[in-house]
């Protein structure tokens, strides 16, 4: 099977296991229910799970080991991208080509929404049984998440990308910031299954951090290459938000060129964090080869 129909039923995968754990949309309280499940549900790329699963299948572990990590993983981006879209932050109106969850259902339902879905990913993590794992590695699982998401990751890049909004950025800074506020969670998607391989040696370790990290930041710099110009019906959601806002990105800063030319560079130590590996590797190169271009 190759990588690409691989991709695609991994996708179908986390979708059904998302449906698994996510609560009924009849389900008191039902407005708060469906409007997570608009959230969560409406279309995605889900590439933080597909990374999840590229992981593992690099590490030799079968997919359904990380069901529960690709669903937390999953939902802790979709209640981040519930939050951005309030008008306190990004004020965004549409998302993956429709009405913004705020939009769609009120804003107060969209502060739920994102506050239910960030304590339901740590819920799928401590009780999935599937997970197979020890007490200590769950434990490990939800600081890895935890350490992503919060202050030292996507919530504190998030707060340092408004507070320099307007104000004058090096090409370090802006670098730093989005990988914080996108990095950290492509990261944990590939470093989160190493802790279901007890005694794992270091230069696995290591070469999922080298990979993440330079993976996760190019990803975001390549995003805004292609929201550039891309109209909504394209991109899924308004385009120029970040000029609008006057925040200093790495494109603003730099410009396409020079901002192309870093995201080939990273792309290029992505894929030399994982030379030392053979086929078991190679979902994790052609995600690396096919979402940044």
């Amino acid at each position: 099977m190759n990588s690409e129909e691989l991709a695609r039923q991994l996708r179908v995968r986390v979708d059904q296991a998302l449906e698994r754990w996510l609560p009924p949309a009849r389900t008191c309280p039902e407005r708060l229910h469906t409007a997570i499940r608009y959230a969560v549900m409406g279309g995605g790329k889900r590439l933080r799970p597909l990374l999840a699963y590229a992981s593992a299948a690099w590490l030799g572990l079968p997919p359904e080991r990380v069901d529960a990590i690709a669903v937390a993983l999953e939902i802790v981006h979709a209640y981040s991208l519930v939050h951005d879209d309030l008008p306190a932050l990004d004020d965004d109106p549409l998302r993956r080509g429709r009405p913004s969850t705020h939009v769609a259902f009120g804003e107060a339902i969209a502060i739920l929404v994102g506050d239910a879905l960030q304590a339901h990913a740590y819920l799928v993590l401590a009780t999935d049984s599937t997970l197979n794992a020890s007490p200590v590695a769950r434990c490990q699982l939800v600081r890895d998440l935890a350490t992503a998401s919060g202050s030292s990751g996507m919530a504190g890049g998030q707060a340092m990308d408004m507070e320099a909004a307007g104000r004058p950025v090096d090409a370090a800074q802006a670098e730093f910031i989005c990988g914080l506020k996108t990095g950290r969670l492509l990261e944990a998607a590939i470093l989160m299954p190493c802790r279901l391989r007890p005694g794992i040696e270091p230069q696995w370790l290591e070469a999922a951090q080298r990979f993440g990290r330079a993976y996760g930041l190019a990803f975001q710099l390549a995003d805004d290459l292609r929201d550039m110009d891309a109209p909504a019906e394209v991109s899924g959601k308004a385009p120029g938000g970040d000029q609008r806002q006057g925040k200093a990105t790495l494109l603003s800063l730099l410009g396409p060129q020079a901002t192309r030319a870093r995201v080939r560079t990273l792309q290029l130590e992505a894929r030399d964090a994982l030379a030392s590996w053979g086929p078991e590797a190679d979902l994790l190169r052609w995600l690396c080869a096919t979402t940044l271009g």
